[in-house]
């Protein structure tokens, strides 16, 4: 049986290892909080910090194989782990780049993938420097998350809003839809393509609101953006999960905005909506198996459950019960018992046939299911 380790413990890892039991597999994870959502789940739990070089390396030494649940661990001890033959996927090399979204545009660059015409900016002058390129977006190299480290600039007077730091400016793309695609690529370099998903954000907190499965694109589009994101996850030469996000621009050009190496929340309606779930073929790669059917099973809906503005402090899910009375409505929540504005607390999955029945439940749960706190 291998030994399979998770680097990070929260609702990723979570629903990672409740598709494990479906393999032969003896299931490690770290993660600093003993209470974490995936620590009851796993054989054998390691407290410890996953940006540590000697935590991570003395966590994945005795592994066959090892994947993480968020970029931010430490790369030089997965190297080092990999020279020393325990199967890292995605690889080092890999998570380097898209950890780093300096390093991650340049790779598109390089590789001639189309996306947003981009600067570099060191420090704070030199976005006041470059004041010419707004409307912009300036996102941090390195640290953002779930919508943290990413700032809209539209004019000169608002600089003062960035980051004086490492960062990426970025073009304003005139944006029509954004859509996400998720790849898997085996370790012979087997690839299996999840439909697109449109994606639709809250505009303040710069979170998913919620997406629809598949996504209404015209067949043209749907050609080109599938054929960008393969071209995104063969460049990146790693065997793993690939979440490709991409802009749809108003004259139907197609580029890409991020990458993700991992389970992704565009692909959380796979685990109702699609024969092979993203969690699934997750392991499915990790212990390298044939990879799975991606086709849908229904079209597919899902609603981010973010904690309500104005609360902060023990969840409370106002309007749960009116939810669980509604056909092919799947509730997922995340275990987290503190909640506060904008946080994801988790999500619900809607299966439907008709796409406006989908669009129907998911108003009607945004504005039914609200988390507040006692």
């Amino acid at each position: 049986m291998k030994k399979a380790g998770i680097l990070g413990g929260g609702q990723l890892g979570r629903m990672l290892l409740q598709s494990a039991a479906n393999y032969p597999v003896e299931t490690f994870v770290m993660e600093n909080d003993l209470n974490c959502p995936a620590a009851h789940l796993c054989h054998h739990f390691t407290k410890g910090d996953i940006t540590s070089f000697d935590d991570v390396y003395n966590f994945g030494k005795g592994l066959d194989v090892l994947t993480i649940e968020i970029e931010s661990v430490n790369e030089d001890a997965l190297e080092k782990l990999e020279a020393e033959g325990v199967k890292i996927y995605p690889k080092p090399a890999a998570l380097r780049i898209i950890k780093n979204k300096i390093l991650q545009k340049q790779f598109y660059k390089t590789n001639e993938v189309p996306t947003s015409d981009f600067i570099i900016t060191q420090n704070a002058a030199e976005l006041g420097a470059n004041a010419s390129f707004l409307p912009a977006v300036h996102k941090l190299a390195t640290g953002g998350y779930d919508g943290r480290g990413v700032q809209v600039i539209k004019k000169a007077e608002d600089v003062a809003l960035g980051f004086n730091a490492p960062s990426v400016l970025e073009k304003m793309v005139h944006i029509k839809k954004e859509i996400a695609i998720m790849i898997a690529v085996s370790p012979k370099g087997e690839t299996a393509i999840y439909p697109p998903v449109d994606m639709v954000f809250d505009p303040k907190l710069n979170l998913l609101c919620y997406q629809i499965s598949p996504a209404d694109i015209p067949e043209k589009v749907f050609w080109k953006a599938e054929a960008i994101a393969l071209r995104v996850v063969k460049e990146l030469k790693s065997p793993g999960i690939f979440a490709v996000e991409l802009f749809v621009d108003i004259d139907d050009n197609v580029l890409v905005n991020e990458t993700a190496p991992r389970v992704h929340n565009s692909g959380h309606h796979t685990i109702e909506g699609n024969y092979s779930s993203q969690f699934d073929m997750l392991w499915r790669v990790l212990l390298d198996y044939p990879l799975g059917n991606t086709d849908p099973i229904l079209p597919a809906a899902i609603v981010n459950l973010l904690g309500s503005e104005g609360f902060n402090g023990p969840a409370l899910y106002e309007g749960l019960n009116e939810i669980l009375t509604m056909d092919n409505v799947f509730v997922h929540l995340y275990g987290k018992t503190h909640t506060k504005p904008g946080r994801k607390m988790g999500h619900i999955t809607i299966l439907s046939s008709e796409k406006q029945e989908l669009l129907h439940k998911a108003n009607q749960i945004l504005h039914t299911l609200l988390v507040k706190s006692g």
